[in-house]
């Protein structure tokens, strides 16, 4: 018998996304998210708020990163959750990571993560029910470490992120269960 829980955000497992813009100054700002997913072959979509300050720099410079959070950089990316680029100047400079310029798009890639979607502002989409950041996937670069014989990545090497929104935890995924169009292909014969 189930019991009821009330209404609540009931998803799991949810991304830990690592959202990053420049600011009009060229300074390097992050934000967690783990509202996003894929919503096309070339779009990421982000319900997050207009008052953060990377939607800000989004806004103004029309171009944004989206990095898997990794296990092995847990507390940052929890830190990049926690604090607000709107109260603290040097929040990317305290955790001691690393960013670099994408090559196609106006954006920080901070180098310590280990997957990262390179994206341009495609739309904002403001309704009574919702406030999203749409971009465009123009590039996807993941470490060489994260690929399998492939190349293509790994999602068990990734160690990425997952958040828990029923107890507020992250964990990671432990192994592959199945293939996807494969699992229930013995199903269609019925």
């Amino acid at each position: 018998m189930k019991k009821s829980l009330g209404s609540l955000p009931a998803l799991f497992p949810m991304p830990v996304l690592m959202v990053a813009a420049y600011d009009e100054n060229g300074k390097v700002n992050v934000m967690n998210a783990a509202w996003g997913t894929i919503c096309d072959m070339d779009k990421i979509a982000l319900i997050i708020d207009d008052a953060h300050k990377t939607t800000q720099n989004i806004r103004k410079i029309k171009a944004f990163t989206v990095s898997l959070a990794d296990k092995e950089h847990i507390a940052e990316a929890d830190f990049f959750g926690i604090a607000s680029g709107n109260k603290m100047a040097d929040k990317f400079e305290r955790t001691g990571m690393h960013a670099s310029k994408s090559a196609v798009v106006n954006a920080p890639i901070i180098d310590e993560f280990p997957v990262v979607m390179e994206c341009e502002l495609a739309e904002i989409v403001e309704t009574a029910n919702l406030f999203a950041v749409i971009g465009k996937i123009v590039n996807v670069s993941a470490d060489e470490k994260v690929l399998s014989e492939n190349g293509k990545v790994d999602p068990l090497k990734i160690n990425a992120l997952i958040f828990d929104q029923f107890q507020h935890g992250y964990y990671v995924a432990g192994s592959q269960v199945g293939q996807a169009w494969n699992a229930g292909k013995a199903l269609m014969q019925k």
